[in-house]
């Protein structure tokens, strides 16, 4: 088969499109589709064909990506497009659905004789837009040729998890490494926090453990975005961060494990999201710690 697939996109989010336009720059040809179109429309300048519906958006295509906010989502746009799709279309879903969700979204791809991956990405904005993030990928081993191509345009690296899409093996991996990235950002937010409070310089704390074990490049570069104001347009914002930190959390509660930081991340982050800052980077859960205080 070729390499040059039609592939649709639907949920034009900051990473689904990120996702098209990488693509599109791959030479594949692009459908696209957004709940709400002024969202999809720019992608009409790098070439993709923004449809008006889910079952528009989807015909002739041999690969349907989505990328929507949460699984019930994924599941009700796909219940509208795969209608349309011919048997044998691979799905992949790239949606952090969580655990609970995937296997109902597999067996909505069963019902219409789709090829499903279960496949999260991890990786920001600015990834996206280069192309470089890295794909966890679940999914038949026959049908990877098709999908292939896919990963190897929004992706520098495919990490396969499995051979079952419905196990959820993926989204597995995905929810463990963002319980890293919720924690990591929470604890940004409470060096600067902490440091305010008590008058400390945060350039004193960056020095102290420049060089060392303790030093991080993501805790410099979430707390350089508050301290200088770069909270918007978000890398990841703090709405979507809080859903991924509730996920987590349900995760370990099925499991049997109590995740007590995850618990608390997303407490703060659904509270900085109700002091207006839904829409702005998570490292904005910064302000969480201040209570109603107005940002100044």
């Amino acid at each position: 088969m070729t390499d040059k697939l039609t592939v649709s996109v639907l949920g034009t989010g900051i990473m689904g499109a990120a996702m098209a336009r990488s693509l599109a720059r791959a030479g594949h040809a692009v459908r696209v589709w957004n709940r709400t179109r002024s969202k999809a429309e720019p992608l009409a300048a790098d070439g993709a064909f923004v449809a008006g519906t889910p079952a528009g958006a989807v015909q002739g295509a041999d690969v349907v990506l989505t990328m929507l906010h949460d699984g019930d989502a994924a599941l009700a746009v796909m219940r509208e497009a795969a209608p349309a799709l011919r048997p044998g279309t691979a799905w992949v879903q790239s949606t952090t659905a969580g655990t609970e969700a995937v296997p109902e979204l597999a067996a909505l791809a069963r019902e219409h004789g789709l090829v499903f991956y279960d496949a999260p990405v991890l990786g920001t904005r600015e990834p996206a837009e280069a192309g470089q993030l890295t794909v966890l990928a679940a999914g038949p081993v026959e049908g990877r040729a098709k999908v292939t191509p896919v990963f190897d345009a929004v992706g520098a690296r495919t990490v396969w998890c499995g051979e079952d899409g419905a196990a959820a093996d993926a989204t597995r991996l995905k929810l463990v490494a963002n319980s890293w990235v919720v924690a990591a950002t929470a604890a940004a937010g409470e060096v600067l926090a902490l440091s305010e409070a008590l008058g400390v310089d945060p350039d004193d704390f960056f020095a102290l453990i420049e060089g060392g074990p303790l030093d991080m490049g993501y805790l410099r570069a979430k707390a350089a975005l508050v301290r200088e104001g770069r909270l918007s347009p978000p890398q990841f914002a703090v709405a979507t961060a809080a859903k991924d930190a509730r996920l987590i959390v349900r995760a370990g509660e099925r499991n049997g494990v109590r995740l007590d930081v995850a618990a608390a991340s997303a407490a703060r982050l659904e509270r900085a999201a109700a002091q207006g800052h839904a829409d702005e980077d998570m490292a904005a859960a910064y302000y969480a710690s201040f209570g109603d205080r107005p940002d100044d």
